[in-house]
């Protein structure tokens, strides 16, 4: 696997002392958080300010604001979701620490709905047992966070402080001088395509003693997501080329209640947000059975792995591929006012929430891994830090529990700020030279995208077995990765699409190798060969490149966690 992309020289350099790459929660928040902590912050997001994957978000932030709630309940009902590959002291920071940080994003302009009392209004989501899930307009609390810190941002545009470079592709992180082990050596920048005019056209470079990748998820890995188009694996590429440690890479969860709208559909689907069963929707098969109950004591509200897992057997029982989402119950006037975006969206197809089953399978939607960081989200590699989808910190382990995710964003992305800016301060992290790192440069053609979505879909997709993960490397060991014209005359140039879809491959090929290598079922990763979870596989797979680009997998003790032995 090669350590770079096939990319054109810079032609633009542009300097900082730290760079945040992303718009969404983790970036918007550690760019505000660093502004007033270093002289000069570089924020480069790959569209406009608004597009990040935090828009999408439907449900919730999940935090103790409840005298009744607390922080030890919100503690376990992780660790259990979590599937016992939770890193306890980093679900303690996130829950510790969540409440505040939720605070002081209504300080920052949020608009969070309110129960009767003026308080902000707290609800239910799966695998929690407290109403702790704030949430803005009924269903759209992504929309108003990203709102919220892009207004922050777009106040200190004329900042000297800040500086945004907009429709910009992050291609690789820039590093310095290797170790003596061969290694690439500190994070010291990235190189960008920007698209648009001016004297910023093309490639260019970024230069900072440390960057901040907040990049999102990995949901275009898959033929059906229900994330962005821009959710390329983009960081989590981009930092394994750097030399920086993956974990849990395996853990992918599947949203079990999106837009069923064929066996063809692809791209981004409609979301029913978990919230919609947490006011009471049942999930009903396409007899009109109800099926949850049997399966988990908190029925639709269980685990998403398990409502996941358990939709696809049902629909395969019934020889159906599809089972139904019963809200008629709750009321029209209820489900108009707590959840307009999801109504409006399934008018769009034709589907009334109020009158209508609606049919929903499982797809993509979260992942649970990422660039391995401490609680500072500091990666393995100097300067180099990851917050929010893009990292793995521990705190979801096997499988997110609902809601956490944008709580993670927030308080993660809070102490990368700090500890990057202290260290910056310090004289700890200072600007190193770039140096090119040796081997070939990887150019995938995008024709191949959807050839790569199928192998992740058909391998490491919901269920899960060697002989269809050994089918899909396969797959994805034939994709041609040259930088130029290559067997068959497909063309491979050095351009957006072409770039995405390498990182796309990459990160295919290391959650195959990781899902292949992990023999049990846990969380957001079932194998129907190993169907069971296995107490020797309490622990995490970390993958890395070699100096030579071979993918090393390896199985390491996670703190606080015991496992019985580690597998041969």
């Amino acid at each position: 696997m090669a350590t770079r992309l096939a990319a054109p020289a810079p032609g633009w350099t542009v300097r900082a002392d730290a760079i945040v790459v992303g718009s969404g929660i983790a970036g918007l928040t550690a760019a505000l958080e660093l502004r007033t902590r270093v002289p000069h912050v570089l924020l480069v997001t790959k569209g406009q300010l608004v597009s990040g994957s935090t828009v999408w978000a439907q449900g919730g932030i999940a935090a103790v604001l409840d005298p009744t709630d607390s922080t030890s309940a919100h503690l376990a009902d992780t660790l259990v979701a979590g599937g016992g590959l939770c890193d306890p002291a980093a679900v303690e920071v996130l829950v510790t620490e969540g409440p505040a940080r939720v605070r002081e994003l209504v300080r920052r302009g949020a608009l969070f709905d309110l129960a009767p009392d003026g308080a902000i209004a707290l609800t239910r989501e799966g695998g929690h047992h407290a109403d702790r899930i704030v949430h803005a307009g009924g269903d759209a609390t992504g929309a108003e966070v990203s709102r919220a810190l892009v207004a922050r941002i777009e106040a200190v545009r004329d900042d000297p402080g800040i500086e945004v470079i907009e429709n910009a592709l992050v291609l690789d992180v820039l590093t310095g001088p290797p170790g003596p082990d061969g290694r690439p050596g500190a994070a010291c920048g990235v190189t960008l395509h920007v698209i648009g005019e001016g004297s910023r056209d093309g490639v260019g470079a970024a230069l900072a003693p440390a960057v901040v990748l907040a990049t999102g998820g990995i949901g275009q890995v898959f033929r059906s997501s229900t994330n962005p188009a821009q959710a390329t694996g983009d960081g989590v590429a981009a930092a394994l080329r750097a030399g920086a440690v993956l974990g849990d890479v395996e853990f992918v969860q599947f949203h079990p209640t999106v837009l069923w709208l064929g066996a063809h559909a692809k791209g981004q689907l409609t979301l029913i947000s978990e919230a919609v069963r947490g006011e009471g929707a049942l999930l009903l098969d396409t007899d009109g059975a109800r099926f949850m109950p049997a399966v988990h004591p908190m029925a639709e509200l269980a685990p998403r792995d398990v409502v996941a897992h358990a939709i696809v057997r049902q629909a395969a029982a019934t020889s159906s591929d599809h089972v139904l989402l019963d809200a008629r119950h709750l009321g029209a006037a209820f489900l108009r006012r707590r959840f307009p975006t999801i109504h409006e969206r399934l008018l769009e197809h034709g589907i009334d929430l109020t009158t209508d089953l609606v049919p929903v399978a499982p797809a993509q939607h979260y992942h649970s891994g990422g660039v391995v960081t401490d609680l500072d989200g500091r990666t393995s590699v100097p300067g180099l830090y990851a917050a929010g989808e893009a990292a793995c910190t521990g705190v979801h382990g096997a499988n997110r529990l609902a809601s956490n995710s944008l709580l993670e964003g927030l308080v993660f992305a809070h102490r990368a700020a700090r500890d990057l800016a202290a260290r910056v301060g310090a004289g700890d992290l200072t600007q190193a030279e770039p140096v090119e790192r040796p081997g070939p440069a990887a150019l995938v053609a995008a024709a191949t995208r959807s050839r790569i979505q199928r192998a992740a879909s058909d391998g490491p997709g919901v269920l899960r077995s060697a002989q269809g993960l050994l089918a899909a490397s396969d797959v994805l060991a034939r994709v041609r990765t040259d930088a130029h014209v290559g067997a068959g005359g497909v063309v491979a140039d050095p351009q957006a699409a072409e770039w995405e879809t390498t990182n796309v491959h990459q990160v295919a090929a290391v959650l195959t190798a990781t899902a292949l290598a992990r023999t049990e079922s846990r969380g957001g990763h079932f194998r129907t060969d190993h169907p069971l979870p296995d107490d020797r596989w309490r622990l995490r797979l970390e993958a890395r490149l070699e100096p030579d680009g071979t993918l090393d997998v390896s199985p390491v003790a996670l703190p606080g966690v015991v496992a019985d032995a580690l597998p041969a």
